[in-house]
């Protein structure tokens, strides 16, 4: 895969489909590589008429990883915004929306349809609110404007994010303990409508585990997410053409939080899929692409 230097960082990126097309370019969440995006999803947006962009996030997969930022004191940093402390994260969620609009301006791509899911949606949020003129279309899938008074995480999600792996596990001789440790976890958010074989999931886990592990990458960018000022004036702002779709079942950004983005985006169009937890199996790929594809088609 290609690698190409935007805003001071090296950014891996990958495309699908016919250059000539337009570009959809997608933003992946919290700790995911830019293989979290389905590859069959990604080829059957490619096979609809669209040049398919995915990238990894900055501190993660095989782009540029910020160690010399420092480790972050997680708990600690979670404790202050519980008490409603200011935190002080050694980057921003603006900072890696900078970071995807530089990659457009980088590969020479005037616009494009962005679509972000849980932490890459509020990503796209912000490139849509700060660089307008590169953005056709907007979605955002299974994220939040990040107000305040929302509903959070269930106990049994948060813990399941918060959890760490057992001492060792992340030893190459112990790949299998960490494939079954991050399994467990995921359990608690997947799709209880659309169910996925244990094999597939681990091959998925392992598929991004055999890439790329960078544990640090991941605390940095969920202090981002635990710094994000709340999104609401940027959304009233925002013109383009919206689509939020959200999981009715989903436990770890619960679907008020989908509800809440679609009413203050001017004109959003909110789909609600009941069944849909917080992951991508294939029965929810197929559900978004059907989707999305209407949406992109919207705009000339």
């Amino acid at each position: 895969m290609p690698k190409i230097h935007a805003n001071n960082l090296h950014i891996e990126y990958e495309f699908f489909g016919d250059p000539a097309h337009p570009t959809v370019m997608l933003v992946m969440g919290l700790g995911m590589q830019l293989v979290g995006w389905p590859d069959d999803f990604c080829q059957d947006l490619a096979n609809s008429g669209y040049r398919v962009l995915r990238f990894d996030n900055r501190d993660i997969g095989l782009s540029s990883h910020l160690d010399h930022l420092g480790k972050p004191n997680l708990i600690w940093g979670l404790l202050k915004r519980r008490i409603g402390l200011p935190i002080r994260a050694p980057y921003s969620l603006a900072d890696m929306a900078q970071d995807a609009v530089a990659l457009l301006d980088a590969l020479q791509i005037e616009q494009a349809h962005v679509v972000g899911a849980s932490m890459g949606g509020m990503i796209a949020q912000l490139v849509a609110g700060m660089a307008p003129q590169k953005v056709l279309t907007l979605t955002s899938i299974m994220s939040s404007s990040g107000a305040p008074g929302l509903p959070g995480p269930t106990p049994p999600a948060q813990a399941a994010l918060l959890k760490r792996p057992p001492k060792g596990a992340y030893h190459p001789a112990q790949r299998d303990r960490l494939v079954e440790h991050y399994l467990n976890n995921s359990r608690v958010i997947y799709s209880p409508a659309f169910p996925m074989s244990e094999d597939a999931r681990r091959a998925r886990i392992r598929r991004g585990l055999d890439r790329s592990i960078h544990p640090e990458g991941i605390l940095r960018q969920l202090l981002a997410i635990a710094q994000g000022p709340d999104r609401s004036p940027i959304l009233q702002q925002i013109r383009q053409p919206t689509l939020v779709i959200h999981g009715k079942q989903d436990p770890l950004v619960p679907i008020a939080c989908g509800r809440d983005t679609a009413s203050k985006i001017p004109g959003a169009r909110l789909v609600e899929i009941d069944g849909m937890g917080h992951d991508l199996p294939p029965g929810v790929c197929q559900l978004l692409v059907e989707a999305l594809v209407p949406h992109f088609r919207s705009v000339r």
